[in-house]
């Protein structure tokens, strides 16, 4: 088994870095030096199995070490794996970040729905708020990237996040909150990962049953019922809209009662989800 999974693993990475690559060469990538930290952790990730095969494998305390090491990592790769072929047909039984919801005492109310079971506003209001161009890219929108990284130059004490609705249901699949160098680049390997082997259709999905929006509140349903006592399904454009303006920040921008970032986001929303609904490719992802 362990073989098996050893093969599909550097097939599986062989697939990403070819990925990466194509991507570096692309005449907008907007990150700079990140080719040369990649180069850099590859690099750093060769020289000590090197140094670890042809020395440290000899101490046994180290040997045992990396036995252990090895086994989390298996552990850890099949574990994401099983995740990954259960999201093609089911929602995740629980994420990491749900059970910390539980774990910090703010409990969690979720109810899972099925696509047609949502309706239209609440995936064009998530659409509009969070990732226009979803039916379009591959993941990663390298222009909105490049803007943030102006603006976040420009305004320090003000940083905003890029991240699409692909990007972040990696995230909330696979990961957990929080950010760094480390958990990025994990982020940006399973968002190449469900990219590749799921449909826009199953990322929408699974990302509105399983997004936080509100403190314990889990997916549309529960917040559909929590905040309007009605299905999600039945929500009008502007419930919607609120909902989906709480999701930069759904433990601080409340819904109920309505906060100021709520309030004055969401009427901005109704208008982008206005502009979207003609979009042939948008129409496409909501029936």
């Amino acid at each position: 088994m362990k073989r098996i999974f050893f093969w599909i693993f550097i097939l599986h990475i062989g697939w990403f870095l070819f990925f990466i690559v194509q991507k570096f060469r692309d005449a907008d990538f907007p990150i700079a030096n990140l080719q040369q930290k990649v180069l850099l952790v590859c690099g750093g990730i060769i020289v000590v199995g090197l140094v670890y095969y042809f020395r440290l494998r000899h101490f046994s305390l180290v040997k045992r070490i990396a036995i252990v090491l090895r086994e989390v990592f298996f552990i850890a790769y099949i574990s994401s794996f099983v995740y990954l072929l259960i999201g093609l047909v089911f929602n995740p039984p629980i994420t990491l970040t749900q059970a910390g919801s539980l774990l910090q005492g703010n409990g969690l109310k979720r109810d899972h729905v099925s696509y047609d079971d949502m309706g239209t506003n609440i995936k064009l209001a998530v659409l509009a708020s969070e990732d226009q161009l979803f039916p379009d890219h591959d993941g990663f929108d390298l222009k909105a990237i490049k803007r943030v990284i102006k603006y976040n130059n420009r305004h320090p004490n003000r940083t905003r996040g890029a991240s699409t609705l692909s990007q972040q249901t990696a995230k909330n699949v696979f990961l957990y909150q929080g950010g760094g160098f480390f958990r990025k680049g994990i982020e940006v390997f399973f968002t190449f990962t469900i990219e590749k082997t799921w449909r826009k259709r199953i990322i929408l999905e699974r990302y509105l049953n399983i997004a936080e929006m509100g403190r314990g509140v889990f997916g549309v349903q529960a917040a559909a019922k929590k905040y309007f006592n009605k299905d999600a399904k039945d929500l009008t454009a502007a419930e919607a809209a609120q909902i989906a303006a709480c999701l930069p920040n759904p433990k601080r921008y409340s819904v109920k009662p309505l906060s100021g970032y709520v309030a004055g986001r969401y009427n901005n929303i109704m208008r982008q989800m206005n502009n979207l609904r003609g979009d042939p490719d948008v129409q496409a992802l909501l029936r």
